[in-house]
């Protein structure tokens, strides 16, 4: 009986991974951790070097990952997903430094992982045949594209990486992750991981400052980026692949609204809709981010959040109790710094909270806040604070509130809660978002895809519509009189 595979590995030393070695480079950054400001481990600044390297080694890696069938290519994930699982408690320890999730909201991140590794390699691509008689047979194929990167943020970071790599490599495509230089650590240590099981430019990954997404998005032998980011990013990220017709996927920001209707069970909503706000500090793309209650109930539902928000504790990355984390960077602190400046310029009206004023202590903390019915018009409904602050707005018409979700020129998300399912469920289907939910938001399974409308992005990630966006459909003509 042969020993079982040693997958641990050392989490104290970071370097790219280039043709599965462990690469360093000339320059290093490192990260501050945002619980107490003190700085993390150094982290390779990648330059066009490393980026041609990678490239290149993908490249000539493709043919032959290419060539294998889906079964044997998903093989290589299930050992995967097996690596990942043996080291499941130092990334969620990394996760907590280095992006700032208490034990509990880095072990959900885990276990999010853990069931992308273990069902994204049980989906198949198939073959359809919409003619085949005596004289000829047309297939519809989907074929891989070759070199796949995936750029991706600082709020989940392993989710959304796995997310990406699990479907592209599955596909039959070779992938290089590049990270957030906020949060590079644990892509590093994924593609480390990978080297035990894959072949050599299968799976790499780049770690480096702002000036190494350009560099990949341009790279004339990238046949496709997925990237998850700001609306903004998105833009310049299209604009760049353009010039090469690459194949892109985009999935931006959210400013996803809930509508809750008059009949519901009013303290069981409030638990679910409190924790759909504030979970990991608001810095969720598909957070609940606008909450429209109807005026029969709204003002025992805004108390009822209050209490229920006053009930999480805040505390750093080794406080096991905690639900409120830091903002995860410097940045993002501090345009929450001048967002929440909006409350006396604005003029609003503070259920729980306050504006934070000067910085105060260590850590890049800010306090969850609830404005109540602010205008329509204001910065809190119609912009996408990315932290944990909210408001709640007053709806009576059910046309009325269905135009006001729908004015966002995002669309991400938006769920209706309501004992009444037919009529929440004719509420949900007018609603313009890549996901609606009805009781329920941010619910996500492997087998079921997810992206944006309008500027909330292009195309999707998971699920069969993921998989079939890692390739390029195929007419594949036979015909058999010779």
């Amino acid at each position: 009986m042969s020993a079982a595979p040693d997958y641990k590995i050392p989490f104290t030393t970071f370097y790219n991974v280039i043709n599965n070695e462990l690469t360093e480079t000339a320059t290093t950054h490192n990260i501050i951790c945002p619980s107490n400001e003190e700085p993390l481990w150094d982290a390779p600044v990648s330059t066009q070097n490393d980026v041609d390297r990678a490239v290149g080694a993908a490249k000539a890696a493709f043919p032959s990952w290419s060539k294998l069938s889906q079964d044997e290519r998903a093989e290589y994930l299930d050992k995967f997903a097996d690596a990942i699982e043996a080291n499941k408690q130092k990334f969620i320890e990394l996760l907590g430094k280095e992006a700032g999730k208490p034990p509990q909201a880095a072990a959900f991140e885990l276990h999010l992982v853990m069931v992308l590794a273990r069902e994204t390699p049980k989906l198949r691509l198939t073959e359809e045949k919409p003619v085949d008689d005596a004289d000829r047979t047309a297939t519809v194929r989907h074929v891989p594209l070759g070199v796949g990167v995936g750029i991706v943020p600082w709020n989940f970071p392993l989710t959304l990486g796995i997310g990406k790599a699990f479907p592209a490599l599955l596909a039959g495509n070779t992938f290089i992750w590049k990270p957030s230089p906020y949060s590079p650590y644990s892509a590093l240590k994924m593609a480390e991981l990978g080297t035990k099981i894959f072949p050599p430019g299968v799976l790499q990954s780049l770690s480096g400052d702002e000036s190494l997404g350009p560099l990949l998005t341009v790279h004339p032998d990238v046949a496709k980026v997925s990237f998850t980011g700001s609306v903004a990013t998105g833009k310049k990220v299209m604009a760049a692949c353009a010039s090469t017709l690459k194949r892109v996927t985009l999935e931006l920001g959210g400013n996803d609204a809930a509508i809750v209707c008059d009949d519901v069970d009013i303290d069981s909503v409030v638990a679910k809709i409190s924790f759909l706000t504030f979970v990991h500090c608001g810095q969720i793309c598909m957070n609940i981010k606008r909450i429209y209650v109807h005026d029969n109930i709204y003002d025992k539902f805004l108390a009822s959040m209050v209490a229920a928000t006053k009930q999480f504790k805040t505390g750093d990355h080794n406080d096991a109790e905690a639900f409120f984390g830091p903002i995860q960077n410097k940045m993002q602190y501090e345009k929450l710094q001048k967002f929440y400046s909006q409350i006396g310029k604005e003029g609003w009206k503070i259920a729980l909270g306050r504006e934070p004023g000067p910085k105060q202590g260590i850590g890049f903390f800010m306090p969850p806040t609830i404005i109540d019915n602010p205008p329509e018009n204001s910065s809190i409904v119609v912009e996408e604070p990315f932290g944990p602050i909210v408001p709640v707005l007053k709806w009576t018409d059910e046309e009325d509130v269905i135009k006001r979700t729908n004015a966002s020129n995002l669309g991400l998300g938006a769920s209706v809660w309501s004992k009444d399912t037919k009529r929440a469920r004719r509420i949900a289907e007018q609603l313009e978002a890549g996901s609606i939910w009805v009781n329920t938001h941010f619910e996500l399974a492997p087998n079921v895809p997810f992206g944006g409308h309008k500027e909330s992005g292009i195309g999707m990630d998971w699920g069969l519509v993921g998989l079939q966006g890692w390739c390029n459909p195929q007419a594949y003509w036979v015909k058999h009189s010779g």
